[in-house]
């Protein structure tokens, strides 16, 4: 009776240790991706005063509550066989979950970021403006005033993204060793009846979004 619990025991560990690395590498990635287009849009909208950014800036802000389940449905139509991405073969793999989250929390991280910039540095835009300063300049000056801020927006991006269930599941297809993440496990371990192992990682999910919490708490971050 012995040997099977612990067997069971180290089946269990090594499964949480799984797909603890496989989600904290693929929420990051994503992370790390969308933060590569999406911080230099929010710093260009947050200095640039044209129509354009008054048009995008609200655009980008009811696309932050845009419903994941869509998102994930439009990426699956593109990465599928017969999408016009699909000679690619990403689908079912973890880089379409990387793509598909990076996508979801891009929005978030241009609004949270124009306003996260634009309340810490307008006043330095308008004096570096009236001293006739570049535009590469203010931006270099904008990122070193914002860059903490800038990360707490990039880390409430990755919180975000490690917590979505709809575009993990549609795009990564929930393949046991390759695709499984956080989500998508407890939801099948709940359907299964599993429950024991969907609440150690529920635990552990929790514990990753209360660090992330202090972190963002340690940044600076009141909103």
């Amino acid at each position: 009776m012995l040997i099977p619990r612990v067997r069971r025991a180290m089946i269990d560990l090594y499964t949480l240790m799984e797909i603890t690395i496989r989600s904290l590498s693929i929420s990051g990635v994503a992370t790390l991706l969308a933060s590569t287009w999406s911080v230099p849009i929010s710093i260009l909208l947050s200095i640039s005063r044209s129509k354009i950014s008054r048009i995008a800036v609200p655009i980008f802000n009811s696309l932050v509550g845009f419903p994941t389940v869509v998102v994930g449905l439009l990426l699956y139509l593109l990465l599928s066989r017969s999408g016009p991405l699909g000679f690619i073969g990403l689908l079912y793999t973890p880089y379409a979950i990387m793509i598909g989250q990076a996508v979801l929390i891009t929005p978030l991280l241009i609004s949270f970021g124009v306003e996260v910039i634009g309340v810490k540095t307008r006043d330095l835009i308008e004096m570096s403006l009236a001293f006739g300063a570049s535009k590469i300049q203010i931006l270099s000056m904008l990122f070193t005033e914002a860059s903490s801020r800038i990360l707490a927006v990039c880390i409430l991006g990755f919180q975000r993204a490690i917590g979505e269930l709809g575009v993990a599941l549609m795009l990564g297809g929930n393949i046991k060793g390759l695709t499984r993440v956080y989500t998508t496990a407890i939801a099948l371990e709940i359907q299964r009846g599993e429950f024991e192992l969907a609440i150690y990682l529920g635990i552990i999910l929790i514990t990753v979004d209360f660090l992330i919490i202090i972190v963002l708490r340690i940044l600076g971050w009141r909103r």
